[in-house]
């Protein structure tokens, strides 16, 4: 992101451009003169397009490298929330797809909720709904997403600011296959109700969208917890 960076550690082919506390050309680099408004919405709709492709949907290198700037070109300050809809289609099959729609600032209600179900009634091949929010939603209206012929996940958009896998203390998180789980139950005579859990509504096992009985192969090697392995049933 361009707010973040300072070329070459401020200076101009190696030479320092500080000017002895009185002004550093770099910081004018670093000031971003745009809208609040944009920028959030920047944040939050790249670490959506990063949790797609850790998922395994298909999402462009331009998506993913796209600057402040040139989403502000494309958008504007104010961004039209229709324009700002993700819809990719899944790596391994192409016709299962997700769909992400930002929500606006007014409180969510089933009339929200349905006014969503039925734009998308006719989606071909829509496999998941992902919602990101910037007001609460009522519980009438989280009622209705089960109405829904798919998983409906949903996100504070202020959940969305920061990647938290690129957190510094952030594990690996490895998701395991159904016959790596079975080789590894069988391994130490388990049942996966008796390996460790995770709930649904841990942090990274929504970021990954994981699913209960699923099973995550999670390595620390970092300290202080030190250097270990570890599994995880989701519950």
């Amino acid at each position: 992101m361009e707010e973040n960076m300072v070329e070459d550690r401020c200076s101009d082919n190696g030479v320092s451009t500080f000017d002895d506390g009185l002004h550093c050309n770099c910081i004018a680099k670093t000031v971003d003169n745009g809208g609040l408004e944009s920028k959030r919405f920047y944040l939050a709709r790249t670490t959506v397009f990063e949790m797609l492709r850790d998922r395994g949907y298909q999402v462009s290198d331009a998506e993913l490298s796209r600057s402040l700037s040139e989403f502000r070109s494309v958008f504007g300050e104010k961004p039209d929330l229709d324009s700002l809809r993700i819809y990719a289609p899944l790596s391994s099959d192409p016709t299962k797809k997700i769909l992400v729609v930002f929500m606006g600032s007014e409180s969510i209600t089933v009339k929200s909720i349905r006014a969503i179900h039925s734009q998308i009634s006719s989606s071909q091949g829509l496999d998941g709904l992902m919602l990101v929010l910037q007001s609460k939603m009522n519980h009438y209206a989280q009622k209705e997403l089960t109405t829904f012929p798919f998983k409906v996940e949903t996100f504070p958009i202020g959940d969305l600011m920061v990647n938290i896998t690129k957190h510094a203390q952030q594990p690996k998180i490895e998701i395991l296959t159904k016959e790596e789980k079975n080789e590894l139950l069988k391994e130490y005579a388990l049942e996966d109700k008796q390996l460790p859990y995770l709930q649904e509504s841990d942090s990274f096992v929504r970021y990954y969208g994981l699913k209960k009985k699923q099973v995550v192969r999670i390595t620390y090697s970092k300290e202080p917890v030190g250097s270990f392995v570890t599994y995880r049933c989701i519950i």
